[in-house]
């Protein structure tokens, strides 16, 4: 898979850039427009080249201090015909499924995990929906109430934010969950005492659904398949298969936990309530820890030896070095 990298720089760094892009391995294409940017001064450069080479150029980049000066632009197009970048992507090393760019899942994430309106809104929804799979014991109800719960972003986005050491990012994450859950699980609590009189649904409800004995049920298997579904999770973003995505949202039991738990409390079955609460949190922290592992092996295996790889600062100093040094014998 091909990337562009679109970098806007000050016109004294772009033969620096320019150097570092062009002899790089995997880079298909790089384009110089001298002056094409306006705001701020300088010049653009594009650069087409193999996914699996781009985090290193990236980093490169960072040691350059392009986002600083200037910034990069990163996009994949949707096709790319040409031989020079079926060779680009042969030269670069590894698969460009396995390749991960952390500015971009550190940015998706980031935009995952705010309290926004739309992720409340969503979470009740679904807390509601689990709610009446609940009291009408349809696993379809519940099922659909997975898949609408918003909550994996900021789960996935808190894993980001440990691997890391993004406190901001962390922080931002807990906030979204602690005020979230709360949240929909008091709409839903409120939807539930109300429904009792009007008759929705009796006070043994609870003793009636069979089919979602497992929400208050938490044993081994509920952390095996949390931390399964974290694993996936984390992997279809790195990978983006949304598809997969879909499947991890059907498999946890976070929103149905929750919405068994206002349910329950409702009703004073605050056993059930207590095992459901254990089921959600035992889900919670069961995604978080497998999201976390499955990004630290990603680091462990896309570091290099020295040898190959030199570090980015001293890459810097070398590549500034040769440019002082041409300037120096020009004047």
């Amino acid at each position: 898979m091909i990337v562009q990298l679109r970098l806007c720089v000050p016109a004294e760094l772009s033969d620096a850039v320019l150097e570092c892009c062009s002899g790089h391995t995997g880079a298909a294409e790089v384009a110089l427009h001298r002056g094409a940017s306006v705001v701020p001064p300088g010049d653009v450069i594009t650069v087409q080249i193999a996914r699996e080479s781009a985090e290193e150029l990236i980093e490169r980049l960072h040691a350059l201090k392009v986002p600083e000066l200037g910034s990069i632009s990163i996009s994949s197009p949707d096709l790319v015909l040409s031989k020079r970048a079926d060779a680009a992507e042969d030269s670069a090393p590894g698969e460009s499924a396995d390749s991960v760019i952390w500015d971009e899942v550190s940015r998706q994430t980031g935009e995952d995990s705010k309290l926004t309106w739309s992720f409340l809104a969503f979470l009740v929804i679904a807390t509601q929906l689990a709610a009446i799979g609940i009291v009408t014991d349809s696993t379809i109800a519940i099922v659909g109430a997975m898949v609408v719960g918003p909550e994996f972003g900021p789960l996935a986005a808190l894993a980001v934010g440990l691997v890391e050491r993004k406190w901001r990012l962390v922080r931002t994450s807990l906030v979204a969950l602690g005020v979230g859950f709360p949240l929909a699980m008091v709409v839903t609590a409120l939807a539930a005492w109300l429904s009792i009189p009007l008759g929705l649904f009796p006070r043994d409800t609870l003793d009636r659904g069979s089919a979602v004995e497992f929400i208050y049920h938490p044993g081994p298997y509920s952390l095996i398949v949390a931390a399964l579904a974290g694993a996936a999770g984390m992997l279809s973003m790195i990978s983006h298969r949304s598809s997969a995505l879909v499947g991890v949202f059907i498999s946890v039991t976070t929103v149905p936990a929750a919405g068994y738990v206002a349910v329950a409390l409702v009703l004073g079955e605050y056993s059930k309530a207590a095992g459901s609460a254990m089921q959600l949190a035992l889900n919670l922290v069961g995604i978080v820890a497998a999201a976390a592992a499955v990004l630290m092996f990603y680091r462990l295996i896309g570091k290099r030896p020295s040898s190959v790889r030199r570090p980015a600062a001293s890459w810097r100093r070398a590549v500034m070095g040769r440019r002082s040094l041409a300037s120096r014998r020009a004047r």
